[in-house]
């Protein structure tokens, strides 16, 4: 059994005390710890100044065994009483009037000071003269608090945990609660304490308050002490009940269908403690605190009513009132799961108070016995006694009865709000830089740039400095055979040229010169092998060899071209022509080729983007969702490393490495990604949603909804920074412009913002009442915004289809009004994608019920029509489309199949002017090709030629355009021409028998354009 310590406390000096009283001339202080009184000091003169010198120190024991053990000093304080000291006759002893009130936390004690000096404010006693002469005042006692060795070690403290449970209030109380001043409503539970005790939390003295206004926020909290003098004194210096949504809480009633109760039920009757109590964990009792949240979940936290005074003598109470009934004997079962989540140190809500039954509680608990109940001995509750109702005698070795009154917990809805808050997390939560290490040890860093680029770049430009350098030589050579002097007149004849060339070649060989050219040039031609062609070891075959000297001779001697042109001309050569394609359209013919199928052109087209841009993380992203969703999760997987790689604090590349683990089924890696994400700053509405739709695939619900909730949080701080920036707007009298919903980095799909529209003269007839239907109708009301609809904005654009069904299904579930057209898009979207087509027909009916005026409905209401060969529907549908003001999202494809539906009824001027517009709209080479094939066949040769070059030069691989180009170079007579066309068309594959037909047709004709006869 370890010694006492000694903690001494000293009151130096009293500050201001002239605001209490204007003439107090006499005071002394008393000091008080855990019910007993230490000392008081000796009577002193305060001086005109306010100031009075005390000097007095008093001290008490601190024992872990004794009354004043570890536990007592982190729950109360030091009390200290100002008391005032007036004589008005000699003969009879002062009168001591107690004047103020002050408290000092001994807290600091136990978190490794020996030493604490404080100001302590003073606290007017509501029934001295002070309170209502000074209700202000600023008085204080200079306090100084110390001990001769440390309380807690360094160690000891690091090792456990500092726990406080807060009781606010319990709202909607049953009507049978009085305001009795002999009853006294109490709360309790039971925590693993210090040296393996088991130590109750008790919460006494509640006030029942009536109806009326709600609690104000902030407020204090108070010491776990009894009445005192000074009230005010009990508050706890920087502590307070902040509240906050009730969407952020922990509890039961944290749902948008339980505000409506829970606001009438904090302005009615209700029983207030604004309490907060502390116990000090060491690092056994933090091991059981873990062991038992894991094991049981719930915790209980009771609530009786108990009733002062008793029949027993002293302070002792009756021993008949042990075997009496408890009285309104409820719990509260708060789940402390949330506390085992890594970084979570809070949980706060409001937890409903059902009827106490043992075996409700030990199914939810594991606990067996009722701490007011059973334990009571070990409550200290002096004077009060539990129980009022009659009842008959209990043995006291069987359970007691309950009082029925308790079954008005549950009828009244009664609910408890309190908080229970750690010192340090259960379980650490990992650092931004220990997941930024750990992504770092998942993806090993790549080089920035391939090394070859630039060795490539950097040997042909040593093989043109080696050409130059030897062609200055030979130059040289030719000046000194034939000298400098140029013809007077004429050209010099080709004899005479081949004559000096001879002599010029024989002097090189004779001297020995020209070998000494060709090794000159020989280290860089064998540079370019390596490094441009990479090839570095021997060839199989001849064919292989002869075939490589070919291709390597054209290319040398087009460089030597080149470099003597440099010399001789003394100009730069002017460098290659820009691709006719930028990073955008290739994404467009990318998506064209995904919808027609062709998922090879699809992917040499995602990858020409890569190549264009290595460093664009967009198109990494975009190539890796392709992968996802029709290739293997693997490439998928090395796509979006390749983004993080670019930039590691990349949100959406960390999510996207996140979904391809999970579909890889590497769950610890998914999780270190998702966790990634989630640190960064400033955080991610998104990243906090699927962080929460993964912990939920993993059955870690707690988890989930913690993520979902602070989901949930960020979206409401955006929607209020959204609205204020809406009033302020419309303050000043201008228009707002509506902040954006979609995620940061959008994918470009190759639309403007607005393509232009269809002007009333040349719109069709069977247009027409389509026009006129869509200005007449309402602006239907957007519907609300959620996390989950956010989430599956973005899981489509990259594919995610496990995702964004576990993403709906939480949106069907948090509607109100039952589900929106933006739902049935999505649901619908995970259906098209299935090739699904009854089911995404059902989703799409239920959204033209919902929104009939909503374009994206009628555009995909079209695709299902065309997919479904019902052309006509598909017609009406994309022609209801262009017809509204608002453009659908993917217009582009709208404008294309309505086009070939057009070419296909040989509607060919309606066909040329929806081609037009998709060009206008989203130029590709299909949208080109529609135009040429509409124009050639209204015979507009011309318009037809530019607009098959305009696609042609966009993508030169179409076999269709070069058909096309081979029909109008037959037609003009242009033989060479036509068959060159027909070369590629037949080398390219072009599968539309129908159009090779024709072209053969028209070469029997003709009589030319194809090369083979």
């Amino acid at each position: 059994m370890s010694q006492p310590i000694p903690v001494q406390i000293t009151v130096v000096s009293a500050q201001d005390l002239k605001t209490l009283k204007s003439s107090l001339a006499y005071t002394l202080v008393r000091v008080e710890y855990n019910g007993a009184v230490l000392g008081d000091s000796s009577k002193t003169h305060v001086l005109p100044d306010g100031t009075a010198e005390y000097d007095f120190s008093s001290s008490f024991e601190y024992s872990p065994e004794g009354p004043n053990s570890l536990d007592i000093l982190v729950q109360k304080p030091v009390l200290l009483t100002l008391l005032e000291v007036t004589s008005k006759d000699k003969k009879k002893p002062d009168k001591i009037t107690p004047l103020a009130q002050a408290v000092v936390d001994l807290l600091p004690l136990l978190q490794g000071a020996r030493s604490l000096k404080v100001l302590a404010p003073l606290y007017a006693v509501p029934a001295s003269p002070s309170a209502k002469l000074c209700p202000e005042a600023t008085a204080g006692l200079e306090v100084i608090v110390s001990t001769r060795e440390l309380l807690l070690s360094a160690t000891d403290f690091s090792s456990g945990n500092l726990l406080s449970v807060t009781v606010e209030a319990a709202y909607s109380v049953p009507d049978a609660f009085t305001a009795d001043s002999q009853q006294n409503y109490m709360v309790c539970l039971q925590m693993p304490a210090a040296a393996e005790k088991e130590l109750p939390l008790l919460f006494k003295n509640g006030l029942l308050k009536a109806g009326g206004e709600k609690e104000p926020f902030p407020r204090p909290k108070n010491w776990p002490v009894g009445p005192i003098l000074a009230p005010n004194a009990l508050n706890i210096p920087d502590s307070f009940i902040v509240g906050g949504p009730y969407e952020d809480e922990d509890g039961d009633l944290n749902k948008s269908e339980d505000k409506e109760f829970r606001t009438q039920a904090e302005s009615s009757r209700r029983v207030v403690w604004d309490m907060e109590t502390r116990c000090f964990l060491d690092a056994d009792a933090v091991a059981v605190l873990q062991m038992r949240i894991a094991e049981r979940r719930h915790w209980p936290v009771e609530l009786c009513r108990m009733s002062t005074g008793g029949k027993g003598k002293g302070n002792k109470p009756d021993k008949k009132d042990e075997d009496k009934p408890i009285a309104f004997h409820g719990v509260a079962y708060v789940n402390m799961m949330h506390l085992l989540c890594p970084g979570v140190t809070q949980i706060r809500g409001a937890f409903r108070v059902f009827n106490y039954e043992d075996s409700e509680v030990f199914e939810k608990t594991r606990v067996q016995y009722s701490i007011f109940r059973d334990r009571r001995s070990q409550l200290s509750l002096g004077k009060e006694r539990l129980g009022t109702s009659p009842s008959s005698k209990a043995a006291t070795n069987k359970p007691l009865k309950e009082d029925s009154n308790a079954m008005l917990y549950s009828e009244a809805g009664t609910f408890l709000v309190m908080e229970i808050k750690l010192d340090r997390p259960l379980v650490p939560k990992r650092l931004r830089e220990e997941l930024a290490q750990r992504v770092q040890e998942l993806i090993p860093p790549r080089p920035a740039l391939a090394p070859r680029t630039e060795g490539a770049k950097k040997v042909v430009e040593d093989y043109h400095k080696r050409v130059t350098s030897v062609a200055v030589a030979i130059l040289r050579e030719y000046h000194e055979l034939f000298g400098k002097q140029l013809l007077e007149q004429g050209v010099m004849d080709h004899e005479t040229m081949e004559e000096q060339k001879r002599q010029l070649n024989y002097e090189l060989n004779t001297s020995g010169k020209y070998f000494a050219f060709k090794e000159q040039l020989k280290y860089s031609v064998v540079k370019i092998v390596r490094e441009k062609y990479l090839k570095t070891t021997a060839f199989e075959t001849k064919e292989q060899l002869q075939a490589f000297l070919s291709e390597l001779y054209v290319y040398l001697v087009d460089h030597m071209h080149m470099a003597l042109n440099k010399l001789l001309s003394g100009e730069d050569v002017s460098p290659a022509p820009p691709p006719n394609s930028t990073s955008k359209q290739l994404l467009l013919f990318a998506r064209e080729a995904e919808a027609i199928k062709d998922l090879k052109l699809a992917s040499l087209f995602y990858n020409q983007r890569i190549a264009r841009d290595q460093r664009s993380i967009q198109a990494w992203l975009d190539y890796g969702a392709f992968c996802l969703l029709y290739e293997d999760a693997t490439k998928a997987q090395e796509c979006f490393q390749q983004a993080v790689c670019l930039d590691p604090q990349h949100v959406q590349s960390l999510l996207l490495c996140g979904i391809a683990c999970v579909k890889l089924r590497t769950y610890e890696e998914a999780e270190i990604f998702f966790e990634d994400a989630c640190s960064l700053e400033p955080p991610s509405i998104i990243a906090w949603t699927l962080t929460g739709l993964f912990y939920e695939m993993q059955n870690n619900y707690i988890q989930a909804e913690r993520s979902f909730r602070e989901a949930k949080k960020l979206l409401r701080a955006e929607l209020e920074e959204e609205r204020r920036i809406l009033e302020a707007a419309e303050a000043e009298g201008k228009k707002p412009t509506p902040p954006s919903s979609q995620p940061a980095e959008e994918i470009p799909d190759g639309s403007p913002d607005k393509p232009p529209e269809v002007e009333e003269g040349e719109t069709p007839k069977e247009e027409a009442p389509a026009v006129q239907e869509a200005p007449q109708a309402p602006e239907p009301e957007p519907p609300p915004c959620t996390i989950f609809m956010k989430s599956v904005e973005f899981l489509m654009q990259f594919n995610s289809v496990r995702f964004v069904h576990k993403a709906l299904a939480h949106e069907l579930l948090s509607l109100q009004g039952g589900p929106t057209c933006a739902y049935y898009l999505a649901l619908g979207w995970t259906y098209q994608l299935r090739e699904d087509l009854p089911r995404w027909e059902e989703c799409l009916r239920e959204a033209v019920r919902i929104e009939p005026l909503n374009p994206n409905v009628w555009a995909q209401k079209g695709h299902l029509c065309y997919q479904q060969k019902d052309f006509d529907k598909a017609k009406d549908c994309y022609e209801r489309v262009i017809s509204f003001e608002e453009d659908a999202a993917d217009m582009h494809f709208v404008y294309l199949r309505l086009g070939s539906i057009y070419l296909d009824e040989k509607k060919y001027a309606r066909a040329k002017h929806i081609f037009l517009l998709a060009c206008d709209n989203s130029a590709s080479c299909l949208t080109w090709l529609g135009v040429g094939i509409a124009c050639y066949r209204l015979e507009e040769m011309l318009e037809a030629e530019d607009a098959l070059s305009e696609a042609n030069a966009l993508n030169n691989t179409n076999p269709e355009v070069w058909g096309y180009l081979a029909l109008i170079c037959l037609q003009g007579g242009r033989q060479l021409e036509a068959e060159q066309c027909y070369k590629y068309t037949v080398k390219l594959g072009l599968k539309n028998n129908a159009l090779l037909h024709e072209i053969r047709e028209a070469q029997q004709r003709y009589g030319f354009g194809d090369p083979s006869l």
